[in-house]
């Protein structure tokens, strides 16, 4: 299976340290630990920000009876910083059900289906039943990505383009510090990985397309009915997205320590920008967050 063999490829010692210790933390709520993101690329990870997903079997066995426990089940997920060994990370708690849930079609929320659609890694876990729950959920990412980006999509495209164009339009469904072209070059980090997955990931989503070389031809046109409904969707998703990040931003305030200066972190990093942090930004982290949206709209790939 793609997804497996790609969950289980080999990782810096250094990542399966940090993800055994982050682990740690949650003793038996911990079921599974991914790495995601750009720093997969990365040869030298000292000075940068590692993504994990930590995957628990329930909230409350995480946090206890408290806020956290309740925050998470409101709006997953709970977001925290951790560091380990020289490496700083940050680190994204989801249930099995939550992770099931959201890396499926069975939500509109982007968030997790379009992470988990690009490479990532099965750095931990706590038993075979728990990897078995994890590769099963990854697997119904990519799937969720393109049957969600088929309305929107020509009936005949390129590898880069069915890619890229999906991934496109998850990005713009979110408030993401993000250039332009960060969807582009995703694909073409590595256009052999996305190649072998596009036929399993098409079938799987129930999407019957004849594929030559980088092109492919799907064997269905949509009618201008399905087209219109599919628009429709996307621009749901998008006002949906960027109220969920708002949200997501106000609860972080009170579950990230520090959270006002990883924000403008991110937006320096991605976007190019140069956002200083005013000490009364710190104080009020919920207002000071809002008052970064606009340069996160405006620098990011937000559209």
């Amino acid at each position: 299976m793609l997804v497996a063999a790609e969950l289980a490829e080999p990782v810096d010692p250094r990542v399966t340290a940090m993800a055994a210790a982050l682990a740690g933390r949650y003793s038996a709520a911990s079921r599974s630990v991914l790495f995601y993101g750009s720093c997969l690329r990365e040869a030298n990870l000292d000075g940068l920000m590692l993504d994990f997903y930590l995957i628990v079997s329930d909230y409350r066995e995480a946090f206890g009876k408290g806020w956290l426990a309740f925050a998470n089940r409101l709006i997953p997920p709970n977001v925290f910083p951790f560091e380990h060994d020289g490496l700083i990370a940050k680190y994204a708690v989801l249930s099995e059900a939550d992770f099931t849930r959201l890396a499926s079609p069975a939500t509109r929320n982007v968030s997790v289906w379009a992470r988990f659609a690009q490479p990532s890694r099965l750095v931990w876990t706590a038993d075979e039943s728990a990897r078995a729950h994890a590769v099963s959920a990854v697997t119904r990412a990519a799937p969720a990505l393109l049957a969600a980006a088929r309305p929107m999509l020509p009936d005949t495209v390129t590898l880069d383009e069915l890619w890229g164009q999906a991934f496109d339009l998850t990005y713009a469904a979110e408030l993401r510090a993000e250039r332009k072209g960060r969807a582009t070059s995703v694909v073409s980090a590595d256009p052999g990985r996305y190649r072998r997955f596009t036929a399993p990931a098409l079938a799987a989503a129930g999407l019957s397309a004849t594929i030559k070389g980088d092109h492919i031809a799907f064997e269905e046109a949509l009618s201008l009915a399905d087209r219109r409904a599919g628009a429709a969707q996307w621009k749901r998703r998008r006002l949906e997205g960027k109220a969920l990040t708002i949200a997501r931003l106000a609860k972080a305030s009170t579950t990230y320590a520090g959270g006002i200066d990883y924000l403008a972190w991110k937006i320096n990093r991605h976007a190019g920008a140069a956002i200083e942090i005013h000490p009364w930004q710190r104080r009020w982290p919920i207002l000071g967050a809002i008052s970064l949206l606009p340069r996160l709209i405006l620098k990011g790939s937000v559209r």
